[in-house]
């Protein structure tokens, strides 16, 4: 059996420093915004000759200097050009220049995203993962409200709440550093990936935490906690790694095979669901151990 709770002290300063780097990248770069949190354009083309390599496309409107630009064919034989401009006289840019590149192309349509409600959305989206996590908070402390001896049952909540930040403030942070370096814009989907995280990360916790309340109901009253909860964790290790890994592996697929349309959907879940099987081991149980010693240095 592994003496995981042994190893708190290396994943806390692994975690800590982790989770610096990401508040320190956010403070410098912050987050490189798409045209859904920024507004802007999107025009729907189609092609005489069918639809052209994405890279054909991005080729032909380098010389304009698109900010975001994102290509998405479709399964009607169109494709989906979005940029950051409201700008009629760009619009009629991108027209005349794939008119020219692509002699016969036509615009179906032309929508716009405004700034004002791009806004709008971006509060939304932190309001809907702000109550996610209160959320779930409040329902692991519901869950766990039999199970107070010796850890009341509001701290399995609190301990689940750190690691679920500790996830997302890891992946925000490398997306950060990805949009500075790399480009990596963020949109609705983003939001979608981090609130999948939250799940997925929140699951794991709570098939440790379970255990940890059924071998607390039958232990004798002469083991320790710290000895409990290494010993549920053991017993959940394998399911919990097995589970992840069937996950990941999807998920590499999705993002080598997917497209660009679901790429960087697939990388914020591949960074989040990783770090959530490693708090899920590492961080919320480790703080169940830290929280209880607390208590018995109090009362000494």
């Amino acid at each position: 059996m592994f003496n995981i709770v042994n190893k708190t002290k290396y994943a806390y300063i692994f975690s800590g420093t982790l989770m610096i780097l990401s508040v320190i990248s956010l403070f410098l770069w912050g987050l490189k915004f798409g045209i859904d949190f920024t507004g802007g354009t999107l025009m729907e083309v189609q092609f005489a000759k069918g639809v052209p390599a994405s890279q054909n496309v991005q080729n032909a409107l380098k010389g304009l200097d698109l900010k975001s630009l994102t290509l998405q064919p479709t399964n009607s034989g169109t494709m989906l050009i979005r940029y950051a401009s409201e700008n009629d006289s760009v619009n009629q840019d991108v027209q005349k220049t794939l008119t020219q590149k692509f002699p016969g192309s036509k615009e179906l349509s032309v929508d716009y995203t405004d700034s004002s409600v791009s806004g709008e959305l971006r509060t939304n989206s932190l309001w809907a993962i702000f109550w996610a996590v209160v959320g779930i908070m409040a329902f692991i402390a519901w869950a766990f409200r039999k199970v107070s001896r010796p850890v009341p049952s509001w701290k399995y909540g609190a301990g689940a709440v750190i690691a679920l930040v500790h996830d997302v403030l890891i992946t925000v942070g490398v997306f950060s550093v990805l949009g500075h370096f790399a480009g990596i814009e963020v949109g609705i989907p983003f939001v979608a990936a981090l609130l999948t995280i939250l799940g997925f990360s929140v699951h794991d916790t709570i098939v440790v935490f379970d255990r940890t309340r059924e071998n607390l109901l039958r232990s004798s009253s002469k083991e320790e906690f710290p000895e409990v909860v290494n010993r549920s964790l053991n017993e959940t290790l394998v399911r919990s790694l097995n589970t992840s890994l069937t996950v990941i592996i999807t998920l590499l697929a999705i993002y080598i095979f997917g497209g660009e349309s679901v790429k960087d959907f697939a990388l914020a879940l591949l960074v989040g669901v990783t770090f959530g099987t490693y708090s899920s081991i590492f961080v919320a149980s480790a703080l169940l151990v830290t929280f209880y010693k607390y208590q018995v240095k109090k009362k000494a």
